[in-house]
């Protein structure tokens, strides 16, 4: 009964954090501030939402599992996000009457689409050292190329606020891959010596 439990819980979690996923975003933003406008800028990017599927693949030993929970989480991600959108605009006297159901259609396809991909991704990423390290590098590298993109493409339109929260985690990004890196060869060296030195004593 215990081991039923853990095991549900452990496809729940997953699932649970797709839908806070999908809640942070919109009431962030309708929250306002420089804080709202700070988190609304993070979770309405499309890297937070990949980083999700990626560290579900991550943190499962199943490559099957990965597969599935990953764009199913999404998916639960999606139809929060627009459905708590559109309820925050009708309560702010709003009509977004359409426009939740399209956006549900639309990314609930692609969250099928690339949530699969990204949750095998993630698996693999559980190979140690460098055989995984290329998979490990993905989110660092999706999240600084999105906002180095918005930067570039998007400059003039949003708030210092929103400018500043791109360019914080562009910085991170770069900080994450190159700790990943560096990490990744001190342990290759430092079990290359242990080896040597045990050839060596051999």
């Amino acid at each position: 009964m215990n081991f039923s439990g853990a095991r549900v819980a452990s496809f729940a979690v997953p699932l649970g954090l797709g839908l806070l996923l999908g809640l942070t975003g919109p009431i962030a933003e309708h929250w306002g501030g420089r804080p709202g406008a700070a988190v609304g800028a993070v979770f309405t990017g499309g890297w937070p939402w990949a980083c999700y599927a990626f560290l579900v693949g991550y943190f499962r030993r199943s490559r099957i599992e990965s597969v599935v929970l990953a764009p199913l989480g999404l998916a639960i991600g999606v139809v929060a996000y627009y459905l708590t959108k559109e309820n925050l605009a009708s309560l702010s006297g709003l009509d977004s009457s359409g426009a939740g159901s399209s956006g549900i259609a639309f990314w609930g396809v692609l969250a099928f689409f690339f949530g699969a991909p990204l949750g095998l991704l993630g698996n693999l990423a559980r190979v140690p050292g460098i055989g995984g390290l290329f998979f490990r590098l993905l989110v660092p590298l999706v999240a600084f190329y999105e906002t180095s993109m918005r930067l570039e493409t998007e400059a003039l339109g949003p708030s210092q606020v929103v400018l500043g929260t791109w360019t914080t985690v562009r910085f991170t990004a770069v900080a994450v891959a190159i700790a990943m890196v560096s990490h990744t060869v001190w342990v290759w060296w430092r079990s290359r010596r242990v080896r040597s030195a045990g050839v060596g004593v051999g």
